[in-house]
């Protein structure tokens, strides 16, 4: 391969490269392992595997841009994302080498999703601890994050007022005694958190203004 031409694109460190045979393919530095960046100019010339190593990196360049576009719609999970970067048939390994090059750079966050997910999640759902969690698990979102986004989330949100909701919503649905009680903790609320509620709350009455 010959290089006929190469120009930085509006995407900082991102190249256009344009061979003299073949269409033209994006690069980026942190996707060429072994080629001497720098030395890249008009008229480079590159062996076949060194070609290779090019159009890998194109397409990577290509995964980390179809990443953007969701990005660009809502915080995504770095599971969540890989798994819907691999169903459009993209590879296994430049969906990571992509999407670890967004997580250095904090244009994808597990953090920030997961503060995002459970604010979203808190308008149509009441919800405990364990659930939240839980739920946060099942998206890929190791422990210690989760654990921390949970957290943070009921320090700006009233547990007790959640429970007293959900509580509610159960009873509208005709859950009574062990049923209900079932169905508290199975929305993630703790047994003491539920008797508490019960304690001073009967069933007709309901128990959130």
């Amino acid at each position: 391969m010959i290089i006929k031409s190469i120009a930085e694109t509006s995407y900082s460190g991102m190249y256009k490269v344009a061979p003299t045979e073949g269409p033209a393919f994006f690069i980026r530095k942190e996707y060429l392992p072994g080629i001497d960046f720098d030395a890249i100019d008009v008229g480079s010339e590159y062996n076949e595997e060194q070609t290779e190593i090019f159009l890998d990196a194109g397409l990577t360049c290509a995964v980390e841009l179809k990443a953007v576009t969701y990005l660009a719609r809502a915080e995504q999970s770095h599971f969540g994302l890989s798994r819907k970067l691999r169903e459009k048939g993209y590879d296994k390994t430049m969906v990571e080498a992509a999407l670890t090059y967004l997580e250095a750079r904090n244009y994808l966050s597990d953090e920030r999703f997961a503060r995002a997910w459970l604010h979203g999640r808190r308008l149509n759902h009441y919800e405990g601890r364990t659930k939240l969690l839980a739920e946060l698990a099942s998206r890929g979102i190791d422990k210690e994050t989760s654990a921390a986004a949970v957290e943070e989330f009921f320090s700006e949100n009233d547990e007790y007022e959640i429970c007293c909701k959900a509580y509610e919503r159960f009873i509208k649905r005709g859950k009574e005694g062990e049923k209900l009680i079932a169905a508290m903790m199975t929305a993630g609320f703790s047994y003491k958190l539920i008797k508490e509620i019960q304690d001073v709350i009967s069933p007709e009455e309901k128990p959130c203004p």
